[in-house]
Parts: C-alpha cells; sequence; structure tokens
C-alpha cells in the first residue's frame, strides 16, 4: 500500500509561490498561525494523509515545538518532524523523539536533515564542512537507535560524537520511524544502515530510478532493506487544463526580482540535492514541463522540493503509480495554499489510487469521489 504526506508550511501560506527557504527567508500571505496550522492538520487528516512533514531551519517555525502543541488538535493524523543532528545532542534527540512518542500515543515521524547550506549552519554555530556533517549524522544516528533499545548504559566516542554512560529512562514505544534524504556519495552509507525510509525530491522518472538503485546496492551491503519516499509538489484538478492554467497562474504572480535572488542565494548551497533541483529548470521560465506532468516552475523561487506534479487527477495517478513502480511508497506532498490543496489532492487523487487497490484511509475510511473538490470556490 501506498503512503501519503502532506506539508506544514511553518514560514507562512499563500495562493501563490512564496520565494524563499533553504537557507532564504520567506514569509507567505496567510501566517502561520497555530489556529491556520491545524486547519491544515485538519484537512490533513480528513483527507487521509497518514503525516504531516514540518520543515527545520531559520526560515520557518521550530518544528518540534510547533508540532507538540498540535498533538491535541488531532486524533491519528502523525507528524514528521524534521531536525538536524548538530544543533542538539544524541541523547537529548532520543529522549525528546521519547516524549514525543509517549504522549502522542506514537504519532512520531523523524526527518533527519544534514544541511546542505553553509552559512545557515554556521548562523546556528555549527562550522564543519559537507563530509564532517554527514560522518556526524552517521555517528549520531547510531547514538540514537542503541539509545532507543539499550535497557543498559551506552557509551560511544567517534569523529563528533561522545557520550558516557547515556540510558533513557523511558524508551520509546514504538520506535520513530527515521526519514532521511541526501544525493551526494556520501548521503548513500549513512542511509543504507540508519534509515528506514530514504527520501528523494521530485526528478524524472529515469533519475529517480537511478538513484533508488544507488542506495540500494548500499542497503544490500548493509544487509537492510529500506522504504523510499518522493517529496514533490501537486496541483491536481477536474481536467489537465484547470491543473495546466494553475500553473501558469502561479507562474504569472512570480517576481522576476525574487528568481535573481533565491537563485543567487541557492547558487550557495553544498546540497547536491538541491544543484540537481537548480539544473532541472537553470533558472529559466520557459520549458519547465520536464518530463509528464512534471513541473520545475516551484524551484524557480523556492529551495528544497522544486517541483510538482501537474495535471486531471487521473493523471497525477497514473504519474504517481510510475513513481511507485521504480520503488516509491511514500509520497509527501504539497501545494499552494496548502489548505486547499489538500482536499483537491484528497478528493481528486486518492479516490482513484483507492480503487485501483493502492491506498486506504489510515483510518480505514473510504473516500468519496467529488466532481468539484471544496476548493473549487476558492481556485476559480
Amino acid at each position: 500500500m501506498l503512503s501519503f504526506h502532506w506539508f506544514l508550511p511553518t514560514y507562512g501560506d499563500s495562493r501563490g509561490l512564496i520565494a524563499g527557504g533553504h537557507g532564504t527567508f520567506m514569509s507567505g500571505d496567510r501566517p502561520a498561525s497555530l489556529r491556520y496550522l491545524n486547519q491544515i492538520g485538519a484537512a490533513a487528516e480528513d483527507n487521509g494523509f497518514e503525516a504531516v512533514l514540518t520543515p527545520t531551519g531559520a526560515w520557518c517555525e521550530d518544528a518540534w515545538l510547533t508540532t507538540a502543541m498540535m498533538v491535541d488538535s488531532t486524533e491519528t493524523l502523525k507528524f514528521l518532524v524534521a531536525f538536524r543532528p548538530g544543533l542538539v545532542s544524541p541523547t537529548l534527540a532520543a529522549q525528546m523523539s521519547a516524549t514525543f512518542q509517549r504522549h502522542s500515543r506514537g504519532r512520531l515521524l523523524l526527518n533527519v536533515v544534514t544541511g546542505g547550506e553553509p552559512h545557515e549552519q554556521q548562523a546556528y554555530g555549527d562550522f564543519l564542512d559537507k563530509g564532517q556533517r554527514y560522518a556526524r549524522t552517521g555517528e549520531f544516528l547510531r547514538v540514537v537507535r542503541e539509545l532507543w533499545q539499550s535497557h543498559e548504559p551506552i557509551s560511544f566516542e567517534g569523529e563528533h560524537i561522545r557520550v558516557v554512560d547515556a540510558l533513557l529512562s523511558n524508551r520509546p514505544d514504538p520506535l520513530p520511524p527515521v526519514f532521511f534524504g541526501g544525493s551526494s556519495a556520501a548521503a548513500l552509507p549513512v542511509a543504507a544502515r540508519y534509515a528506514d525510509t530514504y527520501l528523494t525530491w521530485g526528478e524524472p522518472l529515469a533519475a529517480v530510478g537511478g538513484k533508488l538503485e544507488a542506495v540500494r546496492h548500499q542497503a544490500d551491503l548493509e544487509g537492510r532493506v529500506l522504504d523510499y519516499g518522493l517529496r514533490v509538489h501537486v496541483i491536481s484538478r477536474d481536467t489537465s487544463e484547470q491543473a495546466w492554467a494553475e500553473a501558469d497562474r502561479l507562474l504569472a504572480g512570480i517576481d522576476p526580482a525574487d528568481i535573481e535572488r533565491v537563485q543567487a542565494g541557492l547558487a550557495r548551497s553544498e546540497s547536491e540535492g538541491q544543484r540537481r533541483m537548480l539544473d532541472l529548470h537553470g533558472g529559466r521560465t520557459d520549458s519547465l514541463e520536464i518530463a509528464p506532468n512534471l513541473w520545475a516552475g516551484v524551484g524557480l523561487v523556492r529551495g528544497g522540493a522544486g517541483t510538482a506534479l501537474v495535471g486531471s487527477h487521473e493523471e497525477v495517478a497514473e504519474r504517481l503509480i510510475e513513481y511507485s513502480e521504480v520503488g516509491i511508497s511514500h509520497f509527501i506532498l504539497s501545494g499552494y495554499p496548502h489548505l486547499e490543496e489538500a482536499y483537491w489532492f484528497g478528493e481528486g487523487v486518492l479516490p482513484i489510487l483507492e480503487r485501483k487497490g493502492l491506498w486506504r484511509h489510515p483510518n480505514g475510511r473510504a473516500t468519496v469521489a467529488a466532481s468539484t473538490p471544496f476548493a473549487a470556490s476558492a481556485t476559480s
């Protein structure tokens, strides 16, 4: 079965594309108030999304605090909390995740982000280079995983991490699944050894398949089997023409000055994944459909995930099935605005996948396809 997750825009939301992210400040027309984020959480839960990814960085609200405040406003929705290993000790991270898991009754998932923007890492007091950051992430996850399961104090001394007689008074049950992404060579061994789900951004099918094969090879060497996830935006409508009209509207609303500013900022990134996103469009606004129904327009002004699946509900479902055939089982999606787009996708695409036996509502409810989803009045 396929799993679908949504996104919490803790920097704000908008009917247009929000410029910035991943080391570049950003904000939306709709402030990221707890009230609004709770609306998105309710929409995600009602539409059958398993979890919501909450980003990390100086450009958004803190993921741990935000999601902890949302637990009581939801019933079954899980929280995929992004955090950076270099900014907190492994013992404290293990304790925080155990506490969250216990109080949320098992609704925590973790997205471990090594960090690819050196200027942002340095703003947090982290001055390691890229290779050192990945090495530290590996050591960090080794200690965290041992603490989650050990009944005896553990000690560890690595190149970057050192703990002595560390022990949790309460271990998490169940263990929080670890989601991890990274496109550089240094990332793959870390994913193979310590991740449960390897994440990649939305690239053309062949590129995603090739990356997954490389990770599978590393996982085989470690004697492990991973799940795989895709992080991508969506613009799904009743017809293909309506969906592409929405993409055109978003593109028309982009300020060329924002493109220049954001592209200059992202050019400083040390992230191989970010470089691959930038290569998909090269800063140009023409020829943005880089593969069938895959649009690179988001990446003109947004760091990180820079592509969107655009098309009719049937077309988007077909593309998702194609990604699943190369090994993707988790889809982390988003759209502008996140509240309305959760309904467009939930009422338009998920029922198609349900009829094909590829997805079922995590709450056990059957979905009902709507000819005109909730968002119609807001996106006409």
